[in-house]
């Protein structure tokens, strides 16, 4: 795999932990606490690869500019503003609460993982639509 094709591996792994995310708190709701880790460790885990895989192209490759014009830019540095701030907030909110998780430490779990999860979401899926306002417009 080249350098290049590390945006769109990125694009996949936010889109993978979203879809990993959204099936963990599922789980949860309905009661099924082992399929929840189960899914929420493999959420983690494709973070953690999203991260090795980002940190690996720019380390290489450098920053890709914006170039859309209008409107859009804004639109777009917005999100991207939102999507950085939130991607460093994230990362010791997800090691807390799986930590608590994993020690059974369920009341405080749930405590922070009512901020985490929605904050995780967003910060996956805003992940996906700056690859596409990057790469794909």
């Amino acid at each position: 795999m080249s350098y290049a094709e590390l945006p769109a591996l990125n694009a996949t792994l936010n889109a993978i932990s979203a879809v990993l995310l959204t099936t963990g708190w599922i789980l949860i709701r309905r009661g099924h606490w082992r399929q929840h880790r189960a899914v929420m460790l493999a959420a983690f885990c494709t973070s953690v690869l999203f991260l090795v895989s980002y940190l690996t192209y720019h380390a290489h490759a450098g920053s890709k500019h914006f170039t859309g014009q209008g409107p859009i830019r804004a639109v777009y540095f917005t999100i991207l503003l939102t999507h950085t701030v939130l991607a460093a907030a994230i990362v010791p909110l997800v090691l807390i609460t799986l930590s608590r998780g994993l020690r059974s430490r369920f009341d405080r779990h749930r405590a922070i993982a009512r901020w985490t999860i929605p904050l995780w979401m967003y910060v996956s899926v805003t992940g996906v639509i700056v690859y596409w306002m990057l790469y794909r417009l």
